[in-house]
């Protein structure tokens, strides 16, 4: 995996970004709920809501990630939330995923002077968690992630 290229995704990244979430999510199981336009919104221009990281091996993807600023007055500084990470499975294995999880932490420092990184494992997802944990990530005791879903979400403030 020497030859992959690690970047930031810009416009031009983002139907290839959206083709390795719907990857990411056939293999959980479900489906996909974003779109390009809807991914290109939240990842690129003035009000970007996180960005994308996408790595690529002699013009295929190998691997993508999406992440978002997040802070805690807890830790007491800014953290990179990490909302999706893939790696084709030709690539895993390999030190990709690693890779991936380095480059977030890197562009969230740049970006939000970020100094903790975040994400969930879905609970079924083994191998996932399996890499995680040989990487020195731990459970966040004493938290249980709640969400407030569509439509109820936009009912909370068009109904205040």
């Amino acid at each position: 995996m020497g030859g992959v290229a690690i970047g930031v995704a810009g416009p031009g990244d983002m139907a290839d970004l959206h083709a390795a979430l719907a990857h990411l999510a056939g293999e959980l199981g479900g489906t996909c709920g974003t779109t390009v336009a809807a991914l290109t919104a939240a990842c690129t221009g003035p009000s970007a809501a996180g960005c994308g990281v996408i790595a690529r091996e002699n013009g295929a993807v190998a691997g993508a990630a999406i992440l978002s600023p997040v802070f805690s007055s807890f830790r007491g500084c800014a953290g990179v939330f990490v909302n999706d990470l893939w790696v084709a499975p030709a690539a895993r294995g390999t030190g990709l995923g690693r890779r991936l999880l380095v480059a977030c932490a890197g562009e969230g420092a740049r970006r939000w002077h970020a100094g903790y990184l975040r994400l969930d494992v879905h609970d079924d997802n083994t191998g996932g968690r399996a890499f995680y944990d040989r990487l020195g990530f731990r459970p966040a005791g004493g938290e249980t992630m709640l969400v407030l879903d569509p439509p109820v979400f936009t009912d909370l403030f068009e109904t205040a």
